[in-house]
């Protein structure tokens, strides 16, 4: 019987070069070097360059965010700041040719194969890092090990990186987390910013920064498509990808999160229950939930139902929002609760595009929002229901746990000019204290005070684009101020 055959070495060298085409060129490939940076680069990047704490950074995040993309941008940024190419080195863990290898051996065939010397600075990352069994524990020992690289890995099991990370990589790893693209990011992408006016308005309780158009039309355009599509960059930008954004987003990331990463993760036997009640939130985005209506809705046991949920919300793909009562107190047994796709385009590409006049585009407009809110880091959103009231969105003091602000998302005008209709989110205002608040619209932006309650009136798309812009812009200033 003949011995099986292993790879041979040099199959491997080859493959280490070909990942690497800088070290001939000085250069990543046109394919990368033409896309546009997400603005979530400058809060990456001044991780990577940190040389005073000893870590790896470990980039994480829902799978087709452009997490790889951001990784050769970074080659790109790290040539252009004076790094020798060959001291940087790429590897996608995913391809077979390096199964059974160990990082450590694999960081050892770059130093051979570009001859380089292992007392010098380098940069390595391990793309798909969560292909490699225990990758945590080999991470670990090269961070202990070798003192003056830098190593940065990524993965699209965002679930099994961040338990993994937490349980093996305390003081070792800096985690960072790559959301979905915030409204803001994609009208950037686009090349649309110069439709945006900077302004600022009083909201939140403070004067913050505002952002207006003279073509809400337009505006309003992008943020449909936006809502069908715009979470992930790729897709944003190919109309032929948009043509099957089913085939796209569902071969590539629902079945590999829920038929494969979830399942390996925890253990999960049935995976059509899985599938089956995700279905069902995904069709339901923004609606309120209780675990006996989905249990009977997708046939799954209760328990079961809320494990499931906890694994959902542990990839990325939902939040739960928890509710408070009309005096914004918190409940102490949720029976009830809302869940919303932590990316809009999940709705579409798993049933079809949804159109600015469709029954469910309410729900729609708010889990986009509510996605921005996402990108929020410490921000916790409630939502107030009682009897015969409800309020979208309220945020609470941390201190007193008093409403600090209450937020009625409506994709209408004609509120504008019925306030009575607005009776509950009045109610709550009044009952809280509160003497100011906000409600979208289509496409009307007007202030209206009547009996003590100013109303601020503005359209959802530029809301929407206000918080996402506002949760990068203040990462933005605080990553500036801990690195200057």
């Amino acid at each position: 019987m003949s011995n099986l055959r292993v790879l041979p070495k040099e199959q491997v060298i080859n493959k280490i070069k070909f990942e690497n085409p800088w070290w001939e060129t000085g250069k990543i490939d046109d394919y990368y070097l033409s896309m546009k940076k997400r603005l979530y680069f400058d809060l990456f990047s001044p991780l990577v360059y940190e040389k005073s704490v000893k870590r790896a950074v470990v980039l994480m995040g829902p799978r087709r965010v452009g997490k790889t993309v951001l990784l050769f941008h970074l080659v790109q940024d790290l040539i252009d700041n004076g790094t020798p190419p060959k001291s940087i080195c790429y590897l996608s863990i995913e391809n077979p040719i390096y199964n059974g290898l160990s990082l450590e051996e694999m960081f050892h065939l770059f130093l051979e194969v570009s001859e380089q010397n292992i007392s010098n600075e380098h940069y390595i990352i391990f793309d798909e890092i969560q292909y490699l069994k225990n990758w945590e524990v080999h991470l670990k020992t090269l961070v202990d090990s070798y003192h003056k690289i830098k190593f940065i890995v990524s993965g699209s099991a965002a679930a099994a990186l961040k338990l993994k990370s937490n349980e093996s990589g305390a003081g070792r790893f800096t985690d960072f987390m790559l959301p979905p693209l915030t409204f803001h990011e994609y009208i950037d992408l686009k090349g649309l910013s110069d439709i945006i006016i900077l302004g600022t308005k009083e909201w939140e309780g403070m004067s913050k920064n505002y952002f207006r158009t003279d073509d809400i039309e337009t505006l309003n355009n992008h943020f449909i498509d936006y809502i069908n599509f715009g979470g992930y960059p790729e897709l944003s930008l190919s109309k032929e990808m948009q043509s099957d954004s089913g085939r796209y987003i569902r071969n590539d990331i629902i079945d590999k999160v829920l038929l494969r990463d979830l399942p390996s993760l925890y253990g999960i036997k049935d995976v059509q229950e899985l599938n089956s009640l995700f279905t069902t939130i995904a069709f339901n985005s923004g609606n309120e939930f209780t675990y006996e209506q989905l249990s009977i809705n997708s046939g799954v046991a209760k328990n079961t139902i809320k494990r499931y949920i906890e694994y959902l919300e542990a990839a990325f793909l939902i939040r739960v929002i928890n509710k408070i009562d009309q005096s914004a107190k918190k409940f102490k047994r949720a029976t009830s609760f809302k869940i919303y796709l932590t990316n809009p385009s999940l709705r579409g590409a798993l049933f079809s595009p949804i159109q600015k006049d469709d029954d469910f585009i309410g729900n729609m407009v708010e889990t986009a929002i509510f996605s921005q809110w996402g990108h929020n880091t410490g921000f916790t959103p409630f939502y107030a229901r009682w009897k015969n009231g409800e309020v979208d969105i309220v945020s609470l003091s941390n201190t007193k746990q008093k409403p600090i602000w209450a937020v009625e998302i409506k994709w209408s005008n004609r509120y504008v000019k019925s306030l009575q209709k607005l009776s509950s989110l009045k109610s709550f205002c009044k009952k809280n204290n509160l003497d100011r608040t906000l409600v979208t619209t289509l496409d009307i932006e007007e202030i209206k005070e009547d009996d003590g309650l100013t109303y601020d009136f503005t359209p959802s798309s530029l809301y929407c684009y206000t918080v996402g812009r506002n949760a990068v812009d203040e990462k933005l200033n605080l990553t500036m101020a801990i690195t200057h």
